[in-house]
């Protein structure tokens, strides 16, 4: 603990029969802890008062464990700490477990990482409600920060502080725990679990997570996330990566380089150019990711291709559907690049627009595809030859 500089922050709100109990198991390890009382209205006042070793932090009402956190990081930070680990004061985290995040991080790459404990969410006593919502949290985490977590919504973590204190954080109460996270992952941040023990079946366990309120605004931080992961993140990401490698060093490591198999890639290929030249203009990036996933196609791969519609091509881009459309339909033709650009009346020419765009899509997704497996087979072959020789 004091190797590096780390506290544990014990937030609690009206756990009169478990507090001491934490306090205690607490203190057999360290004595560098700090209690947020999240304007308790039992008796934990009086409680943390038999405690002068520790440091304490009163709200004079209830604010939320989200803003209790917050207040204690930066109480940390003051105190010259460089990472919390963070407790429950309901008794259903084991003192001693807080060896297995230091042990952990003495062996760890980074020290910028953030680690979450992982319960065992199969043995009998944890409550179904938990383990589904466990689930349904763990999956638009990966969504949003393409990290597989086993949990990602318990409270027993490790956090540096530091990195955290960069961190833009604005909800108060249980939904903390996920901003912090995947904001924590998108700068950068290691995210992942270690394993603790839990303990659910505690008769004096007291929970004040409310499913209906809680459970709703956890979905209404992860349905905003989404929204930035589609529109911002992956883009930024892709974009990033790109600059930073380069066109030519992007392709042969990120595209072809992968394990992926070429019919796999060209599938891949096939499915970016369809998106990316489909009418749903605005709805691309969202498309090609869900559909990437759905049919476990190579995101990177198909991303790329999505972008066959970047603002310079768009006139040519409909001006093709319009010219394809308007053949299937028999309809005469007499658009041009000008006419598009300058008072064109989309709406009269919408029904040639939306066949002829579907039918371009297909037929470049069919030879773009077609050619990007034959390609990527040719270089696959040559590439075992060169190996062999």
């Amino acid at each position: 603990m004091q190797q590096h500089r780390c506290c544990v922050i014990i937030p609690t709100y009206n756990n009169e029969k478990t507090l001491a109990k934490v306090l205690n198991s607490v203190l057999e390890y360290t004595s560098n802890i700090i209690v947020v009382n999240d304007g308790a209205t039992d008796s934990t006042p009086e409680i943390l008062e038999t405690f002068p070793q520790i440091e304490k932090v009163h709200f004079k009402k209830n604010e939320g464990k989200g803003k209790a956190l917050k207040v204690g990081f930066k109480t940390a930070l003051d105190r010259g700490y460089e990472f919390a680990i963070t407790i429950d004061s309901d008794g259903q985290h084991f003192a001693e477990d807080i060896a297995i995040f230091l042990d952990t991080l003495e062996t760890e790459q980074t020290k910028n990482v953030l680690y979450i404990g992982a319960r065992n969410m199969s043995q009998s006593d944890v409550p179904g409600k938990s383990s589904f919502g466990n689930k349904f949290s763990n999956f638009w985490f990966w969504f949003e920060t393409g990290t597989w977590l086993t949990d990602t919504q318990c409270g027993y973590r490790l956090y540096p502080l530091k990195e955290i204190q960069k961190l833009k954080l604005y909800t108060p109460k249980f939904e903390f725990e996920i901003e912090v996270i995947v904001k924590a992952s998108w700068h950068g941040t290691l995210v992942k679990n270690v394993p603790v023990k839990i303990l659910y079946d505690d008769k004096d366990r007291v929970s004040h997570f409310r499913t209906v309120p809680d459970f709703t605004r956890i979905s209404i931080l992860n349905t905003w996330f989404v929204l930035v992961t589609v529109f911002y993140i992956k883009p930024r990401n892709f974009f990033r990566k790109l600059k930073k490698k380069g066109v030519k060093k992007f392709l042969l490591e990120d595209v072809m380089g992968s394990n992926d198999p070429p019919s796999k890639k060209a599938f891949s290929i096939a499915l970016g150019v369809f998106v990316g030249l489909s009418p749903f203009w605005g709805l691309h990036t969202v498309l090609v990711l869900f559909l990437a996933v759905l049919f476990k196609l190579n995101k990177p791969i198909a991303f790329a291709f999505s972008n066959v519609s970047l603002p310079p091509f768009i006139p040519f881009v409909v001006l093709a559907s319009l010219k394809i459309g308007s053949w299937i339909l028999g309809e005469s033709f007499t658009f041009s690049l000008d006419a598009i650009h300058q008072n064109f009346d989309f709406l009269t020419h919408l029904k040639a627009y939306i066949i002829g765009s579907l039918l371009f899509a297909t037929g470049s997704a069919l030879i773009l595809g077609g050619i990007g497996y034959l390609t990527l087979t040719y270089w696959g072959k040559r590439k075992i030859a060169v190996n062999n020789g």
